[in-house]
């Protein structure tokens, strides 16, 4: 893992002079942070991750977490992966009963079950190398 770069959930921003809703996330370690352009409704997901806000019924990442929790299967962590054509790409590393399964996902949804479950987030060196920004707030 020596090439993941540790990162924390900054703030969910939507700014219309950019084109939407984005999730920022920053290096634990440092000062760089990643933009990731999100939908509406993930970052309503997200937000209400951070904010603790409960829902009367479970929207779609509370759904996923419900679903781990009744095979009896944890998230062990999410991992930003890939930058292809201005897109972002992650993996949802999920155990159970010792095994690990990587799973295809859009950043936006892992980030919003990591923030659910407690499990970290990581980048790859790669792409905060590529994507990354410093000073960005």
């Amino acid at each position: 893992m020596n090439d993941l770069v540790p990162v924390v959930v900054e703030k969910v921003v939507i700014d219309e002079n950019i084109g939407g809703p984005f999730v920022l996330l920053k290096d634990k370690n440092g000062e760089v942070y990643l933009p990731i352009s999100i939908g509406y409704a993930e970052a309503q997901s997200i937000f209400f991750a951070i904010e603790g806000v409960n829902v009367p019924r479970p929207i779609t990442h509370d759904l996923i977490v419900n679903l781990l929790k009744a095979f009896d299967a944890q998230l062990d962590r999410v991992v930003v992966n890939d930058l292809k054509n201005n897109t972002f790409y992650a993996r949802i590393v999920m155990r159970k009963e010792n095994v690990l399964y990587s799973i295809d996902a859009r950043p936006s949804d892992s980030i919003a079950i990591a923030l659910r479950t407690g499990a970290s987030i990581f980048v790859s060196k790669k792409v905060m190398d590529e994507a990354g920004q410093y000073n960005l707030i």
